[in-house]
């Protein structure tokens, strides 16, 4: 199951075990039964602190607990935790056996404070990268706290429960039995939804800090770029995200960053937030701004009010807010979200395997969406509003190659249909000829382009007709102190670099206009 290279790495992880734990297997009869006490075998060998317990008959095979031996302390994973997920297994065996964890000192101890009990229950596509931050915050708090217990299911292995429970996109978190949450959630977020006095406690310390210099809202590629710019600078900086990473953290490939030839989000997005720790930033994750107030006077503080009821002043602001999946807005779209409409074709692709699905549009996000799942289902249309398609050249050139791709050109979709449980097919319009077509599937995934969170800054600065935010060749907005970069912005181009770029460009158009305020001003920052 491991090969040589994975087998060195997780030797030396191994090597970080305190206590001693045991693997214990629930194994059946068919090949991934047989895979998985493979690589467990595997894992034992590479530590004096791990045994290989006998087999128990759990409800669940393939499946295995590692628990610290002589304890109640464990984790099970029912299914085999590779792919995105062997992350998952690594921080599992280290923390199970007393590995401590990276996560914040307070927010640790907010876990173990937890009172109740918690059956958490995560199902999860080996092909989804955001469900590793779920399953490994689980995880911690099982490891943390003895009230709550956690299982992690590769849907595709337990494809029973999948439909039983309707099933149709990942990460899905269920708490005793009943759904809890859907789709990427990092430890934080977890933790508030289940603690009652989280948000008090959180508006309390956030009401506490002192005004910034530079208070930067968006923690993507923008935003990040920023805080290291405004950083260096020396001055007093903080960054507001509702999660740091943005929406970088929900895409795959990305293979156009100067040099860097391939990279995924997930793994973007962290070492941006490992750069910008390397700095004196104060990172404020997790929270929503609802408000904002620019100052009456050039030079006095402007105010963020935020959704717990606290309120940020800063001498200038940074909007890096970025954007998020433009919906269709059609009958049935919101009414199937998740029973059969998606958005992540890489996270919920495998539960189409062998169906028909559609993806809405035809740019270079719906292009790579349609090639990326004819791998996996029987056939895929594509259905594109304009003309022709707008994708790169060479990504139609492979679409094109495909057999089991069918493409619509000049077509609107009117409606989603289905059962009332899940996704039956889809209505769409000729523009040509104004007939309408309907379509039977089983999914439908939309990729039609964004939209700037920028709703909250209504009557705050000047904004399109789009909702971008308005912007000159400096980043300012149309308030004096408060720029903005990236995707929210009417900036043409919505790419990684060129957000970076505008960070960069709005942190140093920043500091340049703190340092010409009149003295007594800076001295009263």
């Amino acid at each position: 199951m491991l090969d040589a290279n994975m087998t060195q790495q997780l030797e030396t992880y191994l090597a970080n075990i305190r206590e001693p734990i045991e693997l214990v297997p629930s194994l059946g009869d068919g090949d991934k039964s047989r895979e998985l006490g493979e690589l467990l075998e595997e894992i034992a060998a590479l530590s004096d602190k791990i045994t290989l317990a006998d087999a128990v008959d759990d409800a669940r095979k393939p499946s295995f607990l590692i628990r610290r031996t002589g304890t109640d302390i464990a984790v099970r994973f029912a299914g085999i935790p590779m792919g995105h997920e062997f992350t998952s297994l690594v921080l599992a065996l280290l923390h199970v056996g007393g590995h401590p964890s990276k996560a914040a000192e307070d927010l640790i101890e907010q876990v173990k404070g937890i009172e109740g009990d918690f059956e958490f229950e995560t199902y999860f596509s080996l092909s989804c990268q955001n469900c590793p931050d779920v399953v490994q915050a689980l995880n911690l708090m099982a490891v943390l706290n003895p009230n709550i217990r956690h299982t992690a299911i590769d849907g595709a292995l337990f494809k029973d429960e999948v439909e039983a429970r309707e099933i149709m996109s990942v990460p899905q978190i269920f708490l005793n039995g009943e759904p809890f949450a859907q789709g990427r959630m990092e430890l934080e977020q977890i933790v508030a939804r289940i603690d009652d006095n989280a948000g008090a406690r959180a508006a309390e310390k956030l009401a506490e800090k002192d005004p910034f210099d530079v208070l930067i809202v968006g923690g993507g590629p923008a935003g990040a770029t920023a805080a290291v710019y405004a950083a260096r600078k020396g001055i007093r900086t903080g960054v507001l995200a509702e999660r740091f990473g943005g929406q970088v953290l929900d895409t795959m490939a990305i293979e156009n960053f100067p040099s860097v030839q391939e990279t995924e989000g997930p793994k973007l997005a962290a070492q941006l937030e490992a750069h910008v720790r390397q700095y004196d930033v104060d990172i404020m994750n997790l929270h929503t701004a609802e408000k904002l107030t620019p100052a009456e006077r050039e030079g006095d503080f402007h105010s963020v009010e935020l959704k717990n009821g606290a309120t940020l002043n800063a001498r200038t602001v940074i909007l890096t807010t970025g954007a998020r999946w433009r919906h269709m807005n059609v009958p049935g779209e919101e009414e199937y979200k998740n029973k059969g409409v998606a958005y992540c074709p890489h996270c919920d692709g495998p539960f189409y395997k062998g169906k028909r699905v559609a993806v809405i549009g035809g740019g270079n996000s719906g292009v790579e969406a349609a090639i990326d799942l004819a791998g996996i289902v029987a056939h895929v249309t594509l259905i594109e509003y304009d003309s022709q398609l707008r994708a790169d050249a060479v990504l139609q050139r492979k679409l094109g190659s495909l057999k089991n791709v069918k493409v619509i050109t000049s077509a609107l979709t009117t409606q989603v249909n289905g059962d009332g449980s899940k996704v039956t097919g889809l209505t769409y319009k000729d523009r040509n000829h104004g007939t309408s077509h309907d379509v039977e599937l089983e999914g439908v995934f939309v990729q039609i382009g964004l939209v700037p969170n920028t709703e909250w800054l209504k009557g705050a600065v000047a904004l399109t007709e789009r909702g971008e935010i308005e912007i000159d060749d400096r980043g300012e907005t149309s308030q004096p102190g408060i720029f903005a970069a990236g995707d929210a912005t009417t900036e043409p181009y919505k790419q990684i670099v060129v957000a970076m770029g505008a960070g960069s460009n709005a942190a140093l158009s920043a500091f340049d206009y703190l340092i010409r305020l009149p003295s007594e001003e800076l001295q009263a920052a």
